[in-house]
């Protein structure tokens, strides 16, 4: 589509710096989701994987502009769900980074919404009778049921209802590492810096105490980093490309002509 006619993305399609500089070669351009339309020169703006609210599609298309919809199919998911909870009469809570765009955009169309990351935020929580509970789709599942079993004791009187938004690609990667964490001294993690699945996977790893170098392209990694290393794993990001995942084992093999393990 930027090939063709001018197009600004609100924001990163995907928390990935090589999809993006791809993007940037063809013609798009990034800007906020809150910059204002007069500093958009394309008639086409861009919602990312992310998603946004529909106060956010209302402004853009009452500005003029048509609206190519990125967002990703379980991202809608969780807004539909978030809605269905608030139309049947709960407090809506999401469990998410606060300020993070997915977050927001899931925020945005109820004033009465609330984010918790920790368990002390459910301490802020406003009192209420039934508290409808989804999640940013990048959250790690364990840790999503943890908070909210934490919410349910903390509040006892009050109904809560859980509806599982998490992502099958954030489970089954997080799964896929819990088994790799036991077969390598050390997991290379290919993502974009601001890719919280990514980044939450590099968390699980120091959770295990098993070493872990984020990184997002092969030219990061040097040999120094796997002196006396003799078992190396390697996993991704859900918006990291394969190309880039074959180049870091690639690398991984020019430092040491050892098999690495590849999930």
């Amino acid at each position: 589509m930027a090939a063709t006619a001018p197009l600004t993305i609100l924001g990163e399609l995907v928390h990935n710096p090589i999809v993006r500089e791809r993007l940037q070669a063809q013609g798009a351009r990034e800007a906020s989701l809150d910059i204002a339309s007069a500093e958009v020169l394309a008639t086409t703006v861009m919602i990312t994987a992310h998603g946004a609210s529909d106060a956010k599609r209302r402004q853009w298309q009452q500005s003029g502009f048509q609206i190519a919809d990125g967002t990703c199919p379980l991202v809608r998911h969780a807004h539909a769900q978030l809605r269905a909870l608030v139309a049947a009469g709960y407090t809506p809570v999401v469990i998410g980074q606060a300020g993070h765009v997915e977050v927001r955009g899931l925020m945005e169309d109820f004033p009465g919404a609330n984010v918790i990351n920790t368990r002390g935020d459910i301490a802020l929580l406003p009192v209420a009778v039934r508290y409808g509970v989804i999640s940013q789709t990048t959250q790690p599942i364990d840790r999503v049921r943890e908070l909210v079993a934490e919410l349910r004791h903390a509040r006892r009187q009050a109904e809560v209802r859980f509806v599982d938004t998490v992502c099958k690609p954030t489970k089954d990667r997080q799964s896929a590492l819990q088994r790799l964490i036991v077969q390598v001294q050390v997991v290379v993690m290919v993502g974009g810096r601001a890719s919280n699945n990514t980044r939450q996977l590099v968390a699980t790893c120091r959770a295990a105490r098993k070493p872990a170098l984020h990184i997002e392209r092969a030219a990061e990694l040097v040999a120094e980093d796997f002196s006396d290393v003799e078992s190396v794993g390697v996993t991704a990001g859900t918006s990291t490309l394969h190309q880039t995942v074959d180049a870091v084992v690639e690398r991984l093999r020019q430092i040491s002509n050892r098999s690495f393990q590849n999930h």
